[in-house]
């Protein structure tokens, strides 16, 4: 017979970003550290913001596994939190229930979190929008969930499809969510600024009348297109 787990396993302590480098990604296009990171990166697409209007934050994931239909693991999480931290749970992608809702935004405002993100589902959105927290989720429903557990909290989890260690980092907007490993966090933001410049110069031909990539029209040109009318 298996014994039953624990209600909750919990590792405390685990290296975060240093403060300074994680400022440089603020205020960051998710598509932009997406490019730096050779096109991948985003949570699944379901993944977005209760109010759009709420979406841009980044910070460390404080990482919990909550299971189908239990948020046992968030609310320890609101205890262990760290000012500037995402609290970023995997729900299993259950969406028959609610994990989050404006209780537990609202004492995430007041713990100084920067953001919630659920694969699962939130409710209260009428009072979530006016507390100013971004919070992402796959969906709303007011149906509520229990606090139960088995859950984790500081453990590595899988969160819409992509990996998350404690301490990563996980930065948001109206596109969605990206996650990026804190190993790779100085090469990000050393690549930021060069990509940054690329789009910027990019789009100003644009502006200016561009119609098409010429290394398309050149690929067009060659032999490695074959034409059949």
């Amino acid at each position: 017979m298996l014994k039953d787990p624990p209600l909750l396993t919990i590792r405390r302590e685990f290296p975060r970003p240093p403060r300074d480098l994680l400022a440089k990604l603020k205020g960051a296009q998710t598509g932009h550290i997406v490019d730096a990171m050779q096109g991948r990166a985003a949570l699944d697409h379901h993944i977005k913001p209760v109010d759009p209007e709420c979406a841009q934050f980044v910070g460390a994931a404080l990482t919990c596994q909550t299971g189908a239909d239990d948020n046992l693991a968030i609310l320890a999480a609101l205890v262990l939190a760290q000012p500037g931290d995402v609290i970023i749970a995997a729900a299993d992608a259950f969406s028959a229930t609610a994990v989050v809702g404006d209780n537990v935004t609202m004492m995430a405002k007041n713990k100084g979190i920067a953001a919630i993100v659920i694969d699962g589902m939130a409710r209260d959105s009428t009072g979530i929008v006016p507390v100013g927290l971004p919070v992402f989720s796959r969906g709303i429903t007011p149906n509520s969930c229990v606090r139960s557990g088995p859950g984790k909290v500081g453990l590595p989890i899988v969160c819409g499809g992509v990996a998350v260690q404690p301490g990563d980092i996980v930065l948001g907007d109206r596109d969605g969510v990206v996650v990026v490993p804190q190993a790779e966090l100085q090469a990000i933001v050393a690549a930021l600024d060069e990509i940054r410049r690329m789009e910027e110069e990019t789009q100003k031909k644009i502006r200016a009348g561009m119609t098409h990539l010429d290394s398309i029209a050149a690929l067009l040109k060659s032999d490695k297109v074959s034409y059949v009318g």
